[in-house]
């Protein structure tokens, strides 16, 4: 097994299941071998005997396992909110991002370290500590490019040798910390290469669950619900498309997308603005500025968003493409539905889906 696969000790796991602790909401799923229901750590229903609870790290496997979801806790739903540890240990990263944080520092803070590998495994692609550790370099690297020296960048970003912070660096974004260049851009390294920018990641809480954001310089390149399972895929292929590093950072399209999707979820806003950037085959950024042009508050079939981007006959395809869209929400996928009007499918949960749609009928609002 993949070491961030690994679970928290047993008793550990079992305490917090009969205390219903949230803090562990995610990071395991308990299943009760009696009545073959698995459920979250935080479950209200009673807890079963000594001896009939197993203990698996996400709920496909212990769906495979043969038990199935609990009708109380829902664990196949994502809650509106991170655990209350996780905000907290974000909050501690942002507080002093130049902060190297170990272990001890975690345990320090009233956080499991192997709960905070899985959960930012899960969540953002990376461990805790590569999490860490990219925030950091992001840091450094804006610093180079607003004209800061290299040792000024690696003694204040919580490096100890010039070495590990080139060797960091260059790992990270493809070129050593030299080819950064406030006054020129373009400038180069000492090898001949070129400085390049980079993907920023973010995180964006919603009433529907934590979300991953991305953007570049021009916009918004990502928006994804942390527990959908194609994430990690989806951050490998934004790499690949944008040929550009991924590192957790600021930007400022996060806090216009913070605000607009706070007056969506008002039920307030029917239009974003913040600036999108889309970027996959021709047939796929076809399929994706097809569905820019849905109404808010209606749908269409597969077949009929095939025929209005002049794909008639091809609504495999366009359901495939429709369920690789990287920015939720403002790129409306879950605006498209089964010809019979059945809800269809929906990487992020059909829940979501239905809520998202109910939102935009004016059924329900989370304001």
């Amino acid at each position: 097994m993949d070491e961030h696969a690994v679970l928290p000790p047993a008793e550990v796991m079992d305490r917090a299941f009969r205390e219903r602790d949230s803090g562990f909401d995610g990071v395991f799923y308990a299943a009760v071998t009696t009545t073959r229901i698995f459920c979250r750590p935080s479950c209200p229903a009673r807890k079963p005997g000594e001896g009939h609870v197993e203990f698996y790290a996400t709920p496909r496997e212990a769906l495979f396992a043969g038990f199935r979801p609990c009708l109380r806790c829902r664990p196949l739903e994502a809650g509106g909110r991170a655990p209350d540890w996780i905000r907290g240990l974000l909050d501690a990263v942002e507080a002093d991002p130049e902060h190297r944080f170990r272990d001890q520092d975690l345990r320090d803070l009233g956080v499991d370290p192997v709960a905070a590998r899985r959960w930012f495994k899960r969540s953002f692609g990376m461990t805790f500590q590569a999490y860490n550790r990219a925030r950091r370099l992001g840091r450094a690297f804006d610093s180079l490019k607003h004209g800061g020296s290299v040792d000024d960048a690696a003694l204040g970003h919580g490096w100890e040798s010039f070495s590990g912070f080139r060797e960091a660096f260059g790992k990270t974004f493809g070129s050593p910390p030299g080819a950064v260049s406030a006054q020129d851009p373009a400038s180069s390294g000492a090898d001949g290469s070129r400085a390049r920018d980079y993907i920023r990641l973010g995180w964006v809480e919603t009433p529907l669950g934590p979300m991953a954001a991305g953007a570049v310089e021009e916009g918004l390149c990502l928006l994804e619900f942390t527990d959908r399972r194609m994430l990690e895929s989806q951050l490998a292929t934004l790499r690949s498309r944008f040929r550009l590093p991924l590192s957790p950072a600021d930007s400022p399209h996060f806090r216009h997308l913070r605000a607009e999707l706070s007056s969506y979820f008002a039920g307030l806003l029917r239009d974003f603005t913040v600036p999108i950037v889309l970027r996959g085959t021709d047939f796929q950024e076809r399929v994706w500025r097809g569905l820019l042009g849905i109404p808010y508050g209606d749908t269409v079939s597969y077949a009929a968003l095939a025929e209005r981007i002049g794909a008639l006959g091809a609504s495999r395809a366009v359901g495939h493409a429709n369920g690789l869209n990287r920015i939720a929400v403002l790129v409306p996928c879950h605006r498209v539905v089964n010809a019979d009007g059945q809800i269809g499918g929906y990487g992020g949960g059909l829940w979501r889906k239905k809520a998202l749609l109910d939102l935009e009928r004016g059924l329900r609002s989370f304001g």
